[in-house]
């Protein structure tokens, strides 16, 4: 099934307003997030580096949080050097900060989740933006193109054929922020099934936008600021309602997640 429509990728132009946005509204925005003192690990989509996750970075660094690029340069895809070089970066961190909060921003988090997978030890949840993990093939997004003229660079035993759907539930709690008006990949296939400790949270913008989406910048500070021994789904301020869809957590039964 191929991704969104052509004339909704190309709404992801709306990405330069959000970023003006969120650069010119985070510091008033601020004043209504939780504080923190989390090590966190923040990885970027398919194509971009560290620079694209600065703004988020920098804010989540003023509300106390401590952040960390993954500095790989650009996510050119599963290359051996990017997988090798998450493996190194997690398990530096851990040794320093113990358990990780780990955000990935698209493909950034899918690796986010498999790091979750086989090192459940080293990570204390995972948040993804606009990450497809419930994707069959590469085909089924707007950036198949570029990701197919760069898989021969890709480690060939780690290409992503089977859905989460399938897989078994994540050992760590974890957050899916979404938007139904992406145009790069299908938001359903970035939802998570129904869990104790698993949830979506639907928000307005682009996928190329959700790393400095101020709504995004609300759920990513409500979770980290979360003690997970307590863990809620998340719930939005009535002052900030007006950045989110009116039901902006959505939860997705187990038998209908592959739907």
């Amino acid at each position: 099934m191929p991704g969104p429509s052509i004339l909704r990728l190309a709404t992801e132009v709306a990405a330069v307003g959000e970023l003006g946005a969120f650069t010119m509204s985070a510091p008033l925005v601020k004043r209504w997030l939780p504080r923190g003192d989390r090590p966190v690990f923040v990885m970027p989509g398919f194509l971009a580096g560290d620079g694209s996750t600065m703004p988020l970075r920098r804010t989540l660094d003023r509300l106390g949080h401590t952040t960390y690029g993954w500095d790989l340069g650009r996510n050119l895809g599963p290359t051996p050097e990017i997988l090798d070089g998450i493996v190194e970066r997690i398990d530096e961190l851990h040794q320093k900060h113990g358990p990780i909060d780990v955000v990935g921003w698209s493909l950034g988090g899918i690796f986010a989740r498999e790091l979750a997978r086989v090192a459940p030890h080293t990570v204390r949840q995972v948040i993804t933006m606009g990450s497809p993990f419930q994707i069959e093939t590469p085909a089924d997004s707007n950036a198949s193109l570029p990701y197919r003229a760069l898989r021969h660079l890709h480690a060939p035993h780690l290409e992503m054929r089977v859905p989460a759907y399938v897989r078994d539930d994540l050992p760590v709690p974890t957050t899916s922020i979404y938007t139904r008006a992406d145009g790069v990949v299908r938001w359903a296939d970035c939802l998570n099934h129904d869990t104790e400790t698993s949830e979506n949270v639907e928000v307005y913008g682009s996928h190329c936008g959700l790393g400095f989406n101020l709504a995004a910048l609300i759920v990513v500070a409500d979770r980290l600021a979360q003690p997970l021994d307590r863990w809620q789904p998340f719930q939005v301020h009535r002052s900030l309602r007006g950045l989110f869809p009116a039901a902006p957590t959505f939860r997705v039964p187990a038998e209908h997640a592959s739907g």
